[in-house]
């Protein structure tokens, strides 16, 4: 029987704000068994960005990552969030690590393809080092993990967190029972995005089909349920997607295959 592994996927807004994330790590603290996470910060690094006089171009939701604005995420994701994230939860007793995809070499990328926009230096997952990553659990070390990868040739790529996620999931999901939380600032998949209590408790791919179908789901949801969905079809025990204030307490929209 495999032993338990919660993964949570905490947003930027969430971790910037240091009451929300104090928090937060007080509840994941408390989950049970092994835990990973992974964190966002692009709020942070589009203020560092404004600092520095970089400007910031978003497509989608998505960033424009050329080499001026790559230097920053990664200064700001694998440092200012990361660390601090790290040293919080030591002052807690737990023993974590910060790490980006080129640490341990635990994710691999390609730079994305230019189809119809230039990304710049942007990453689409093409392999996770689960074996690494299950040791260092085994070891009760607690990864956190930045938005951050590497295409083993010494590029770094600014890597979309969800994606990172779900793919660690994926991975992992060979070793432990895995449970995937989504944590943002609502309280899970809405039907009406005016009501915050219009939480859909439970999504089928049928049904999440249907609802981009009525435009009920869009925007930045849609690659979180497709994420969502890839990892329940790769093995993944449950996907919730639920508030930070939630966590632990399974509440939120609970992912079904």
């Amino acid at each position: 029987m495999k032993e338990s592994l919660t993964i949570v996927k905490v947003g930027g807004k969430i971790v910037e704000d240091e009451s929300s994330l104090q928090q937060l790590l007080h509840d994941f603290s408390a989950l049970p068994g092994y835990k990973l996470l992974v964190h966002g910060g692009g709020r942070s690094a589009t203020r560092l960005a404004n600092q520095m006089g970089v400007e910031t171009h978003m497509v989608d939701g998505r960033r424009i990552t050329d080499k001026e604005m790559l230097d920053i995420v990664v200064m700001v994701y694998a440092g200012l969030v990361n660390k601090h994230i790290v040293a919080a939860l030591q002052a807690k007793g737990m023993n974590a690590v910060g790490l980006t995809g080129a640490d341990l070499d635990v994710i691999r990328s390609v730079k994305r393809p230019v189809v119809t926009i230039d990304y710049g230096f942007v990453g689409d997952v093409q392999s996770v080092n689960g074996d690494s990553l299950s040791k260092l659990i085994h070891m009760d070390v607690i990864p956190v993990m930045a938005p951050l990868t590497h295409d083993g040739n010494g590029q770094m790529l600014n890597t979309n967190a969800d994606t990172i996620a779900g793919e660690t999931a994926k991975a992992l999901a060979d070793y432990f029972d895995v449970s995937l939380i989504y944590c943002f600032e609502k309280k899970g998949v809405l039907r009406d995005a005016d009501d915050d209590e219009s939480v859909i408790p439970e999504i089928t791919h049928n049904d999440f089909v249907q609802y981009v179908e009525q435009g009920v789901i869009q925007g930045g949801m849609i690659p979180k349920l497709e994420n969502a969905f890839s990892a329940i079809n790769a093995g993944v025990k449950q996907v919730i997607i639920t508030s930070a204030e939630a966590l632990g307490k399974h509440q939120g929209t609970v992912i079904k295959g």
